[in-house]
């Protein structure tokens, strides 16, 4: 089940059920399950004071995932700060939607075992992303 939360923001995201099929799809093609997921949305403060506090790194980031996973069953906290998802969208030059929705699949690739850490696991998770949000636009009812 996927929940969404929202900590120290006034935020709305809008087709819930939709991107609740799209991640359940993105869990299944991945041959795992999903399993109890919370998405928090949250401000850059909000977010770098987890960062410091539970990961003890002093910098800002999108996302931050704590796993509870017990594969294939995946499990976790997507912390997502939408500060830095504004940020990004503008950097790249991307729609926010479309960067919104990078981060949430990046962390759900996390939980089913992908890691960014060395370039080619970066060159790997970024195609996933690439390949999910594809897929996702091609899917009837995105918005």
């Amino acid at each position: 089940m996927v929940r969404y939360f929202f900590e120290d923001i006034k935020f709305e995201y809008k087709n819930r059920l939709f991107n609740n099929r799209w991640l359940k799809m993105v869990a299944e093609s991945e041959i795992c399950r999903l399993g109890d997921l919370n998405v928090i949305f949250c401000s850059d403060p909000y977010i770098l004071d987890i960062n410091i506090k539970y990961l003890g790194h002093d910098y800002f980031t999108d996302i931050i995932t704590f796993d509870y996973s017990r594969k294939p069953l995946i499990s976790g906290d997507l912390f997502i700060s939408i500060d830095s998802v504004r940020e990004n969208s503008q950097f790249y030059g991307t729609e926010f939607q479309e960067e919104l929705h990078r981060v949430i699949v990046h962390g759900v690739l996390h939980l089913i075992g992908y890691d960014d850490h060395a370039e080619s696991d970066i060159a790997v998770m970024r195609s996933k992303e690439d390949y999910y949000l594809k897929l996702r636009k091609g899917l009837s009812g995105d918005k």
